[in-house]
């Protein structure tokens, strides 16, 4: 099972150096972009509360209104393995008058 808060899911269990046990895990994590347009402002609070669950993978975001279209445009750069990536973007895709798209980075 996945941790959302650490990107790491079930692990060989090692002793650290006191001798308890810990657990760790590489993670390979990818850089990515993920474009947002709201179209339905209703679903600001609830995109935002997405983008707080998860800010320990976001590198940075830009939001632009665009009043004349009466949308917002966002762009949320992250770093994070690719399941989490996915999961926040499937997430904020099924908001109410949402869209969002992601763009990985071949790094």
């Amino acid at each position: 099972m996945q941790d959302i808060r650490t990107g790491k899911g079930d692990c060989a269990g090692t002793e650290n150096a006191q001798g308890g046990e810990g657990v760790q895990c590489e993670v390979a994590t990818r850089v990515a972009v993920i474009g947002i347009v709201v179209e339905n402002y209703d679903s600001a609070d609830a995109l935002n509360e997405i983008l707080h669950q998860y800010g320990q993978y976001v590198i940075g975001r830009m939001g632009i209104p665009y009043r004349e279209k009466k949308i917002n445009i966002i762009s949320v750069a992250v770093d994070a393995p690719q399941n989490i990536i996915s999961a926040m973007s499937g997430k904020i895709g099924r908001l109410p008058g949402v869209s969002a798209k992601t763009a990985y980075a071949t790094v």
